[in-house]
């Protein structure tokens, strides 16, 4: 294989990483809580957190799980939206040589029995709103120690007394549970001080995550990720930045949940490695609120989705916040649309790049470089010691500019799925390489470009229409808010294109959209059927489950 993509690297940017100076991400955690000890780590709702508080908070956590009898290898679930209590239990977790299991909060009971019975989680620490979930679940886990939060637990007296009190009387956010033994968070670190903290011996091997697939493609596995993995995926993350930020100067904004892999890997630890200070946002969707707290401060650095770019760039009071402190904005976990990347730059002056990656790659593979001006519709180059090929289905490379499945090698892939070695053999092919299930194409730079998931190919009369092309057509209307393109069956042509769309503009009709895609769209690929919605269903990070749509057509 020609690393084609090496010769457009920016010059500070290596060929390759190492981790032999790194044992764990225990030891780059430690390092950076030395490093910065004093400065801010994490603002929630106006309540900062510094580098040396955490490290002491996180310390008292691991004493605690330690007091339980937990042991190196034992799985702990975490179940919260962005909060304080979020970072003090992850790294807690990780220095008593526990594994972390991510739970979406949004989880239904029987979501959450499923992630909780496949893991073996022994531990929950779970935010109070969800608390009846995991009442209606825990029974049949191998869960025996719970811990319940309120979201204002970590504020402070009066804050969060009153975020308490907003929560649950006057918003009613807060469904009656019943956990008999379960303790508060604040109790936990009260037993840990009291217990002391003995560090755990962690090496690349350990496993640090068993982070789960979304399971938009069938049952959800967990993806065994080591530290080793991480380390790896954070170094090579830190290499690819390290030229256009400020060690100890920066802000980033998390609106996409920690317990995502996106958010978990750039903003919580490669971000925490260079000292950035993190505004965390509990609820992104509530966008009045969002900015709100944006405003407060001078953001340098933004990580999301296509569809919160969109959403914030139809908001009236974004436009009105001060970028000039702005530096760097990545998409991810989905294919940035080029009119939503235009409007970024108008409206905020910098421009949005694209990075790519999976939970089974830890997940970044392919990063843009930050010093690009403008968009460029690729997912960026693979990173540092990360090789892509572009292969057939008989797994042999195609050559530049052909569609073929992205296939990926790598320090940072996983070790495989936990308790799967079918789905693990079916992925992970003998030379290394983890097939992605996404099609693409690299030119002769060594740019990769997204075309689609395999899955959600569309076949119209024998060719090959990409659904996020479609999407991308159709969102060049000025009166679309939001479209996902879905296959639906047609007795003539086999398949035909269908889109769901939310209007920005009422006044929108079928006739007038169909019209416009036949000006960006070769005919096969222009939609037949068109359903406009009030809203289109996500996941928990926001991407369109066109799965879901597909299932109530």
């Amino acid at each position: 294989m020609e690393k084609v993509w090496l010769q457009s690297y920016p010059k500070e940017i290596p060929a390759d990483i190492g981790i032999d100076n790194v044992s764990s991400l225990v030891a780059l955690f430690e390092k950076a809580c030395a490093d910065f000890g004093d400065q801010v780590a994490y603002i929630s709702m106006g309540k900062e957190m510094t580098f040396r508080q955490l490290d002491e908070k996180s310390r008292a956590f691991a004493g605690w799980l330690q007091s339980l009898g937990i042991r190196k290898g034992d799985r702990v679930a975490l179940m919260m939206p962005n909060l304080l209590q979020y970072p003090v239990a992850l790294f807690g977790t990780l220095r008593a040589g526990g594994v972390v299991v991510n739970c979406n909060p949004l989880f239904t009971p029987r979501e959450l029995e499923y992630q909780l019975r496949d893991s073996g989680a022994v531990a929950i620490v779970i935010v109070e709103n969800f608390a009846h979930v995991l009442e209606k679940s825990v029974a049949k886990t191998a869960v025996r120690h719970v811990v319940v939060t309120p979201m204002g637990e970590m504020l402070g007296g009066l804050k969060g007394a009153l975020v308490n009190f907003v929560v649950r009387r006057v918003k009613k956010m807060v469904p009656a549970w019943n956990l008999p033994g379960s303790l508060s968070f604040a109790a936990t670190l009260t037993a840990g001080d009291r217990n002391g903290f003995t560090p755990a011996p962690l090496g690349h091997d350990d496993i640090a995550f068993l982070q789960y697939t979304g399971g938009t493609t069938g049952v959800s596995k967990g993806a065994i990720l080591s530290h080793g993995n991480i380390c790896a995926n954070v170094v090579q993350a830190y290499n690819w930045i390290k030229p256009q930020i400020r060690v100890g100067g920066e802000f980033i904004v998390t609106a996409l949940p920690l317990y995502h892999i996106f958010a978990l890997t750039a903003n919580c630890l490669t971000f925490l490695m260079v000292g950035a200070r993190n505004l965390l946002i509990a609820n992104p969707r509530d966008l009045p609120n969002f900015i709100k707290q944006w405003s407060k401060y001078p953001v340098s650095v933004v990580t999301g989705v296509n569809t919160l770019f969109n959403a914030l760039l139809n908001h009236p009071e974004f436009a009105k916040l001060d970028f000039s402190t702005m530096n760097i904005t990545l998409g991810g976990g989905m294919a940035v649309q080029a009119p939503v990347a235009e409007r970024w730059k108008q409206v905020t002056g910098v421009p949005l790049l694209q990075a790519y990656g999976l939970t089974e790659t830890s997940p970044a593979a392919t990063i843009n470089p930050l010093d690009m001006k403008e968009f460029n519709g690729a997912i960026g180059l693979p990173i540092s010691s990360t090789d892509v090929s572009i292969r057939d289905d008989s797994g042999h490379e195609v050559p530049l500019m052909q569609v073929g499945e992205i296939c990926i090698r790598g320090p940072q892939v996983m070790k495989g799925y936990w308790q799967r070695p079918d789905e693990t053999a079916a992925v992970l092919g003998a030379d290394g390489f983890l097939r992605t299930g996404d099609m693409g194409y690299m030119d002769k730079q060594g740019f990769v470009f997204l075309v689609d998931r395999k899955k959600d190919m569309i076949l119209v009369s024998g060719f090959n229409v990409y659904p996020n092309e479609v999407e991308e057509a159709v969102a060049l209307h000025p009166g679309v808010l939001e479209v996902a393109a879905i296959g639906v069956p047609d007795e003539h042509s086999g398949e035909t294109v269908k889109i769901f769309v939310v209007r920005k503009d009422a006044a929108l009709n079928e006739h007038a959209l169909i019209d416009h895609c036949r000006t960006v769209l070769t005919g096969y690929k222009v939609p037949k059927h068109v359903e406009f919605r009030d809203d289109l269903p996500k996941t928990n990070v926001g991407k369109i489950l066109r799965r879901a749509l597909k299932e109530t057509n």
